[in-house]
C-alpha cells in the first residue's frame, strides 16, 4: 500500500512506524486526495478519531493527526501532517461522517479551522469562549473570567 502511495503521491509521503503502530508523515497539500484514497481504495472506512498537537515554538505548530480504521485488514494507520498557526486544513466530512464532530473539537480545543466543514463551531466549550484549551500557550489554570462573571454571575475562583 505505502509503495502504490508513494509512487502516486511521490516524496510528499513517509511511511514512518513507532512502537508498531504505522503512521504516514504526509505533506499538508496531499491530504484531501490521500485521505479520500485510505478510504474508497484502501479500505479505511473508518476515522476513528482526528486530533492535533500543539508545538507553540516551531514555525508550524500543529500536528493534525488522523487515526483510520479498516475493519476489513483489521488495521489502523495514522495520517499525520503540519500546519501553521492560522492556516487551514480541508474539511474531511464529505469523506467520512464521523468527522464532523471530531472537526469541531480539534476546532474548539486547537483553533484549527477546517475548509468545507458544514458547521464548524464549538462543541466542548461555550459559544461566547475565548481561547482553545490544548494549546500549550493556554495557561494550566486560565480561563475566560469575562464569560464566567457575564453567564454565570459569579467571580471566578482561580
Amino acid at each position: 500500500m505505502v509503495s502504490k502511495l508513494k509512487r502516486q503521491f511521490g516524496s510528499g509521503i513517509e511511511a514512518l512506524t513507532y512502537l508498531g503502530q504505522n503512521y504516514l508523515n504526509v505533506d499538508r497539500s496531499l491530504i484531501p486526495n490521500l485521505l479520500k484514497i485510505l478510504c474508497d481504495e484502501e479500505q479505511f472506512g473508518y476515522c476513528v478519531d482526528i486530533t492535533a498537537v500543539h508545538y507553540p515554538k516551531r514555525e508550524r505548530q500543529f500536528d493534525i493527526l488522523w487515526i483510520l480504521y479498516s475493519f476489513e485488514r483489521n488495521e489502523r494507520m495514522r495520517v499525520k501532517t503540519q500546519v501553521a498557526d492560522g492556516e487551514h486544513i480541508p474539511s474531511v466530512v464529505s469523506i467520512w461522517s464521523t468527522a464532523n464532530w471530531l472537526e469541531r473539537e480539534a476546532y474548539d480545543m486547537f483553533g484549527i479551522q477546517f475548509d468545507g466543514h458544514p458547521d464548524l463551531k464549538r462543541i466542548l466549550l461555550p459559544d461566547g469562549w475565548k481561547g482553545h484549551p490544548l494549546r500549550k500557550d493556554y495557561g494550566i489554570i486560565q480561563q475566560d473570567q469575562e464569560w464566567v462573571q457575564i453567564n454565570l454571575g459569579i467571580e471566578s475562583g482561580q
